[in-house]
């Protein structure tokens, strides 16, 4: 087991990097300067060759990319001055010559366009983007567990190629179009009527009363991000289901007598869920990123919306660091499912 581990953490380090490598390529591929983004296309020189060196672009390619390697890591040698003190926030380890080994938080650089610290902005970001993912998932799973299994109850009959022909058709919509379908017709059209806004986030400020939670803002973005991974879990219930209840031991429930209902939800559905799990827990990583322009069409403050609005002003520490970000939460999250199946299936710790 302590090999498997180890084998999925060395995976997951490999493609970390393969993202940071393309993410650092991709950043220096755009047109652009970086230095005009800062200073402003009329600053004098002297001033844009400050901020040049500051960023490290009057050295090569492959220093830059070690001094990017050596931000994100969490342990690195460092000078140990004031000014790197307060940039790295580092703990020292182990003095060399006049350099230390220092350990630290992943440094993300800083946005070009406020001057913050690219990490404080992800996270001021994040917890928008955590409640809508987690409302979705919540609504995906429950109410697609339950159409999947009224599908697979009346297997057939016009109940099961309603839910099929919907789950079909919302699998095949693209997420921005349902949004600005959701958008349009419950919080601008029908807006009187449901009381939803079109646009708004968790949190918002109220001249009057401060900073106001505003839970109705949550029910349009979370439906439709739910939506998508609704379908998949309605199709893999009622095809799970569907086999588990032609199954011998059902049939032998039957025959004793044992009530319907305790028939399909202790034999029949609990273990029909494995395949759903791992949906549920493949869909909470994506999530993340499947919600940016979920976010965008609602204005729903979150990671999502913070990322779109970079790429609109070139605010490229502000993209990176998110896209390695995302990474990072899918290869965490990969890594965690596949620990925990290993160790309820010791077969496949052989893989």
């Amino acid at each position: 087991m302590l090999q498997f581990i180890i084998n999925r953490l060395m995976y997951g380090f490999l493609v970390i990097i393969g993202v940071i490598t393309v993410v650092f390529g991709l950043f220096h591929a755009l047109p652009g300067d970086p230095v005009d983004l800062m200073s402003g296309q009329h600053a004098d020189l002297e001033t844009r060759d400050l901020i040049r060196k500051e960023l490290g672009l009057d050295r090569s390619l492959i220093y830059q990319y070690g001094s990017y390697l050596s931000d994100l890591s969490v342990v690195s040698i460092e000078e140990d001055t004031e000014q790197n003190q307060k940039k790295y926030r580092y703990t020292k380890l182990v003095s060399v010559g006049k350099k230390v080994l220092v350990f630290k938080f992943p440094y993300l650089r800083k946005s070009f366009q406020t001057n913050k610290p690219v990490d404080q902005i992800l996270l001021e970001s994040l917890p928008g983007t955590f409640w809508l993912s987690l409302t979705a998932i919540l609504i995906a799973s429950s109410l697609g567990i339950f159409l999947g299994v009224i599908a697979a109850l009346n297997y057939g009959n016009k109940i099961d190629h309603s839910i099929v022909s919907a789950s079909v058709v919302f699998i095949s919509m693209p997420s921005f179009v349902l949004a600005i379908l959701m958008a349009m017709i419950f919080g601008y059209y029908l807006s009187e009527y449901t009381g939803l806004p079109m646009t708004g986030s968790l949190w918002m400020n109220d001249p009057l009363y401060g900073r106001q939670l505003h839970l109705e803002n949550l029910i349009l973005p979370a439906i439709t991000l739910a939506t998508r991974p609704l379908a998949i879990i309605v199709q893999l219930t009622r095809s799970s289901m569907l086999d588990v209840l032609s199954q011998d031991y059902v049939r032998t429930a039957k025959a004793k007598g044992v009530g319907r209902i305790r028939v399909i939800v202790f034999h029949a559905l609990r273990n029909a869920l494995n395949p759903v799990i791992t949906a549920v827990s493949g869909w909470l990583a994506s999530m993340l990123a499947g919600a940016f322009f979920i976010e965008y069409i609602f204005k729903w403050k979150g990671l999502g919306f913070k990322t779109i609005q970079a790429v609109e002003y070139l605010d490229l520490p502000v993209v990176m660091g998110a896209t390695i970000f995302i990474a990072f939460g899918f290869v965490v999250v990969n890594i965690f499912v596949d620990i925990i199946y290993a160790a309820l299936d010791p077969k496949i710790r052989l893989n």
